[in-house]
């Protein structure tokens, strides 16, 4: 699902922010993505949603090589993923439904289809009674499961989740993560950055550590089992 072989990533100003970076997310995995602030992770994020190319090496998700793709092709392979804020960005002037709407349209779904897949989705995070709300009338918990049901809009083979607990409370974590496990048992893979250490330690999914701009640990496949593999 992605795949990044000898990954390094150099910005002009700030330097480094990958070194050598090589790793595999099997279709249908979770694994969390760990380290400092500042060691790589939200690089690693946006080389995985092609925001960034990597300086050198070679990103893959989904088959689609950071090598070969076009840039008019970017937004194609983002339709096949679903991208997770901590900050949830949702739209403060539309409803829980048109955020949702908002997603399905720029990704070209049927006008008819919308309302019942809207329906589907809020459903699935738990929010079908919320759907007039706006985004300011919503916990923090509440409006992260929209952000997660715009995410779920195009049904992603991948997610992609930037500290998607980073803003939330104890009680909203669990909830918040507890969907993203379902996601996951569903068959959606999922790459999750994130600082809490204990939710790692207590769910034993895998674990990719960065420090520094290095993979320094990884408790899943080592890397050369990993090739063999598909991406």
């Amino acid at each position: 699902m992605i795949r990044f072989t000898h990954v390094t990533k150099e910005f002009p100003r700030t330097g480094f922010a990958l070194r050598d970076v090589s790793f595999h997310l099997a279709r249908g995995e979770f694994a969390f993505l760990t380290g400092p602030s500042g060691a790589g992770k939200s690089t690693i994020l946006k080389l995985s949603y092609l925001e960034e190319r990597p300086t050198s090496g070679e990103v893959k998700v989904a088959g689609t090589s950071s090598v070969t793709i076009h840039g008019r092709d970017v937004p194609k392979l983002r339709r096949k993923l679903g991208i997770i804020f901590q900050d949830f960005r949702l739209l403060e002037d539309r409803t829980v439904e048109e955020n949702i709407a908002f997603a399905l349209e720029v990704t070209g779904a049927s006008r008819m289809a919308i309302p019942a897949r809207i329906g589907k989705l809020l459903a699935q995070v738990g929010l079908a009674a919320k759907g007039m709300a706006l985004p300011r009338e919503l916990s923090g918990g509440e409006q992260q499961r929209v952000a997660i049901a715009r995410a779920l809009a195009n049904d992603p083979m991948l997610i992609v989740a930037d500290e998607p607990t980073g803003n939330l409370d104890e009680r909203a974590t669990r909830g918040v993560f507890q969907l993203l496990r379902d996601i996951n048992a569903a068959g959606t893979a999922v790459l999750m950055a994130t600082h809490d250490l204990e939710l790692v330690r207590a769910a034993k999914f895998r674990t990719i550590e960065l420090n520094h701009g290095q993979l320094v640990f990884d408790s899943g496949e080592p890397a050369a089992a990993t090739l063999e593999r598909d991406a």
